[in-house]
């Protein structure tokens, strides 16, 4: 059997490049918060704006620049990005509601936890799911090597 690399300095690489894609899309989304409260859109309507900016960003230059995705556009990644951060922001809540049911109320520190567990998992999510080729054999040479079963 032979011996694996680390892929440790890449992978550190596009963690940073993941966590820069995840302040712009924040301000991005942060911004247009503001300004359609500002406009008098409301909490739903802005929060949902900021949102669908920033994930739209964030795709984009996640695919391209993070992950090194070239090509034509497709939407199985598009969907994949969908479950994912559904799946992210799914623990995110799960974190806020069990300290909740626990007593810890409005404490920022819960949210950062929540924060950094979404972000673990959105990141996790969209090496290994989202930002892979759209074939149904590479989809599961990946899974095999994050299952830790290829050769």
């Amino acid at each position: 059997m032979g011996r694996m690399r680390s892929a440790l300095p890449s992978d550190l690489s596009r963690m940073l490049r993941f966590g820069a894609v995840g302040l712009l899309n924040t301000a991005l989304g942060y911004t247009l918060i503001l300004t359609a409260l500002a406009l008098g859109l409301g909490d739903i309507v802005s929060n949902a704006t900021g949102y669908a900016a920033g994930l739209t960003l964030g795709f984009f230059l996640n695919r391209r620049w993070t992950f090194g995705r070239a090509g034509g556009f497709r939407s199985g990644a598009v969907v994949r990005y969908a479950i994912t951060f559904i799946v992210a922001y799914g623990a995110n809540l799960g974190i806020v509601i069990a300290a909740m049911s626990a007593g810890i109320i409005e404490n920022p520190f819960v949210h950062l936890a929540g924060n950094c567990v979404y972000s673990v998992i959105f990141y996790l999510g969209s090496a290994r799911f989202v930002f892979v080729a759209d074939d149904p054999d590479a989809l599961a040479g990946t899974n095999a090597r994050w299952t830790g079963t290829a050769t």
